[in-house]
């Protein structure tokens, strides 16, 4: 993975409107969690330039180094909070880590390839799980796990214990659990399957209300 490394600086803006001020010049409030003084530490980001290391990431999970006054930090970026119209990013939270010692982190799962009981079978590909936690040392986080499926006959099913993400990783989510399944056709309902069973029902349940309805006049 490709070193990300932010500026930034110290912060004493606080509160809504200095935050709201803050932004307007360009900047992005943030914090990091210190792992070696302890507290919480605030800082200041250049939007322009914490959105351009950003371009092409998908993990919301980073490593990144942070260059606060010439002091750089490694710190994992655990939490972005964007503008529900705009998108842009409006607060950042980072964790200082050591790069000797492993995290705990989620990575998302991207199945590949074309499943033998797709394209041969008929069947149909579910993905069950979309992400997994790993332990993992900093400098080795992954922003995807990609997964190949092909091998993948009808009703066959592939679990977290089956996958092979070598030694620098150790999974944390349960081995037990389906990562991903191919289902034969005559498992998957049809589309609409289940309002036309609801359709077929309701004529039976209006005529049993009118006849209800009926019985109740005959005994007045």
């Amino acid at each position: 993975m490709d070193q990300i490394k932010i500026k930034a600086e110290p912060r004493t803006e606080q509160g809504t409107g200095a935050v709201r001020r803050l932004r307007r010049t360009g900047m992005i409030p943030g914090s990091v969690m210190k792992m070696k003084k302890g507290g919480t530490e605030l800082i200041k980001l250049p939007a322009h330039d914490f959105m351009m290391a950003m371009r092409g990431r998908t993990s919301k999970q980073l490593l990144v180094t942070l260059d606060i006054n010439g002091t750089e930090v490694p710190a994992l970026m655990r939490e972005m909070q964007n503008d529900v119209l705009a998108g842009t990013p409006i607060h950042v939270d980072f964790s200082e880590v050591s790069l000797t010692e492993k995290v705990r982190v989620t990575v998302p799962v991207i199945l590949t390839g074309e499943p033998t009981g797709v394209k041969l079978g008929g069947g149909v590909l579910e993905q069950v799980l979309r992400t997994i936690d790993v332990d993992c040392l900093p400098e080795n986080i992954a922003e995807k796990f990609e997964v190949d499926v092909s091998a993948l006959g009808l009703d066959q099913t592939m679990f977290v214990r089956d996958l092979q993400l070598g030694d620098k990783y150790t999974v944390v989510t349960r081995g037990e659990y389906a990562l991903a399944v191919v289902k034969a056709p005559d498992d998957v309902p049809a589309a609409g399957g289940a309002a036309a069973a609801a359709a077929e029902k309701s004529p039976e349940v209006i005529k049993k209300g009118k006849e209800d309805a009926a019985k109740k006049e005959e005994k007045k």
